[in-house]
């Protein structure tokens, strides 16, 4: 049987769903498909036949019971294979992103511009303090507000 007509049918594609979230006893997954599908317990052992001889799920005896899980393999077969047509759906999917990030970035701007007394933009960390802006006292030369350091390089022999 071909992957497709494996992976064809939503019973199928339902169990490896299940079983790629870990290895489950064939009564759980009977129970899940069973609620979810309205199928008997005899037709979910068939799909889980077919999973197996297809080689998309494994099985393996632990007393009793019989746990499943998934062989990851075919399906890296079948991943293979859509690679081929990969090229039609991943530069819209960027896109896609693209415009998504924009769209969230303009969101974020206009509700930092709509909060009054905020500036917008890049917004400053908790904790981190504004730096000061040094003003000259009242009647002081600009020879003044230079720092001691600065004054003493000036006057240093060049």
């Amino acid at each position: 049987m071909h992957a497709f007509d494996v992976l064809g049918e939503p019973v199928r594609r339902r169990i490896l769903e299940l079983l790629a979230e870990g290895e489950r006893s064939a009564g759980s997954v009977c129970e899940v498909i069973r609620a979810e599908f309205g199928i008997s317990q005899p037709a979910v052992s068939q799909h889980l036949r077919v999973l197996r001889d297809s080689g998309f799920a494994t099985v393996r005896p632990q007393g009793a019971r019989r746990l499943y899980a998934v062989n990851p393999e075919p399906l890296r077969e079948v991943d293979d294979w859509l690679g081929h047509f990969r090229r039609f759906w991943t530069p819209p999917l960027h896109a896609l992103a693209t415009e998504l990030a924009r769209g969230r970035r303009e969101r974020r701007l206009a509700a930092e511009a709509d909060r009054p007394g905020e500036p917008t933009g890049a917004t400053q960390p908790t904790g981190a303090t504004q730096p000061t802006v040094a003003t000259q006292p009242t009647g002081a030369t600009a020879s003044a507000a230079v720092p001691e350091n600065e004054e003493a390089e000036k006057r240093r022999p060049g």
